[in-house]
């Protein structure tokens, strides 16, 4: 287990806990689901080493963090402003964001709203997409005895049942069957994964397999960390970000066409789960209209959808070497 330094902070309403190391250029690093702040436990030591302040907040909703129970509040605008508002809790005018996951999202789109405080992105997983025609929701399939993660985790309450009823074997089984150690991912793989569709009847994690022994990136010690911050805030606030798709969509109508303008960045694991949806890697190869400035992309071998945990070194690596060329 990788020891970190938290404290609490007060920004947009919300008592926010933070993981708060190093000093110099502020780089916000925002964790995915099902993560917290403790994903980017060797990122904060790595980039404190290279000389920049990383801090990575627990998102509203998730472990020490504040979590407000309208679904409502957790539209990714109202994540961005949290952003914003920590900027300002810190009193930094601007800083580098990073994230993973739901993470990457939120980064992209903190980005778009507002170049003049995050003045660079790097994004690991989702890549950035543009506005589509109908509200997401729309497009996921459902087959009746079966539908998408993203519409399985609409109905409140539902998906909570079933993840915190054991939290250790949810996040165990997640973790394995979304990381590289589960396998391939590509036409005629077999590989289980657990965001793509649910069977009504049983659930998301009944066809996982669990893990006969310990991941290979995540001790046992690593992993009763994010036990205990589930434990302690429950799966609502990060389902609740999938239950904000539609209204994310009809927001962020406004914006629609505005491109990333500030240096971008993105790295993707070679078993990536989103590599396995139709037409990913030509969304990837797309990305350039939506961040002109965005570099090449990174594919990391055999890395499934933790890279940041899965690959700590080389994430780290990168993601500083190109710090390093926008950092002035």
């Amino acid at each position: 287990m990788t020891e970190l330094t938290y404290r609490m902070v007060e920004a947009n309403g919300l008592r926010m806990r933070i993981a708060d190391h190093g000093a110099g250029p502020l780089v916000l690093l925002c964790h995915g689901f099902p993560e917290t702040s403790y994903a980017w436990r060797h990122q904060l030591r790595a980039l404190a080493a290279r000389g920049y302040r990383a801090v990575a907040p627990d998102l509203r909703g998730f472990g020490g963090s504040s979590a407000p129970q309208a679904v409502e509040a957790y539209a990714l605008q109202v994540l961005v402003g949290d952003m914003v508002a920590l900027l300002d809790t810190l009193g930094v005018e601007s800083a580098a964001i990073v994230g993973n996951d739901w993470g990457a999202t939120l980064a992209w789109q903190a980005a778009l709203l507002r170049p003049d405080r995050f003045s660079a992105v790097a994004a690991i997983g989702v890549p950035i997409m543009g506005q589509p025609p109908v509200p997401p929701t729309q497009l996921f399939p459902d087959m009746g005895d079966a539908l998408f993660y993203t519409l399985y985790f609409q109905e409140e309450g539902v998906a909570e049942a079933e993840f915190e009823a054991d939290i250790h074997a949810t996040l165990r089984k997640i973790y394995h069957a979304a990381s590289g150690d589960a396998g391939p991912r590509g036409a005629g793989d077999t590989t289980p994964n657990p965001f793509a569709m649910v069977s009504r009847k049983d659930g998301l994690l009944a066809p996982l397999p669990m893990p006969d022994q310990d991941l290979s990136w995540l001790s046992d010690a690593d992993l009763a960390v994010f036990e205990a911050d589930y434990s302690t805030s429950g799966f609502r606030g990060g389902l609740n970000l999938y239950r904000n798709l539609d209204r994310n969509w009809a927001l962020h109508t406004a914006f629609s066409g505005r491109t990333v303008d500030v240096p971008a960045f993105y790295m993707v694991g070679t078993r990536d789960t989103g590599l396995a949806m139709p037409g990913m890697r030509d969304m990837i190869d797309a990305q350039t209209a939506l961040a002109p400035k965005l570099r090449k992309p990174v594919f990391l071998e055999e890395c499934g959808h933790w890279a940041p945990q899965e690959r700590p070194a080389e994430v780290s690596d990168r993601l500083a070497d190109f710090l390093d060329t926008v950092a002035g």
